[in-house]
């Protein structure tokens, strides 16, 4: 497109040369800039679609963090439930052990009541082993 207008240049006087030249930059400029608005507003609409990315990406990563935070507190609650469990188990268990314990001294001693009325205290210690034993 220049050299045709090279060309032509060659032939006009300088008053028109110079209109000439003058419409060619200003055709060529208002070119310019519409393809720079386009690359601009390309620009713009990529860098607003990468933001909306990387939005989209820190509320899924936010979403998972809270997920794991949720998973790791119930894992925690569970724990923390499960040894309070035991703990609960163990308390019975020795309370039961105690009771045991006591049952098994008072069977003694209330049979060593009736033994003391018995004449032979030493006849009867087996069966009463095996009933401190069973209890």
């Amino acid at each position: 497109m220049l050299v045709i207008y090279l060309i032509e240049l060659i032939s006009l006087d300088r008053a028109q040369k110079m209109r000439k030249f003058n419409r060619y930059y200003a055709r060529r400029g208002k070119q310019d800039l519409e393809l720079a608005s386009k690359r601009a507003e390309d620009v713009v609409r990529e860098a607003r679609q990468r933001a909306q990315d990387i939005l989209s990406q820190a509320d899924k990563r936010a979403a998972e963090l809270v997920e794991e935070a949720k998973n790791q507190a119930k894992a925690e609650g569970d724990r923390i439930i499960a040894g309070a469990k035991a703990e609960i188990d163990q308390e019975v268990f020795r309370a039961k052990e105690s009771l045991r314990s006591q049952v098994a001294v008072l069977a003694v001693q209330g049979a060593e009541k009736i033994l003391r009325r018995e004449v032979d205290a030493k006849a009867h210690a087996d069966l009463l082993n095996a009933v401190t034993a069973e209890l």
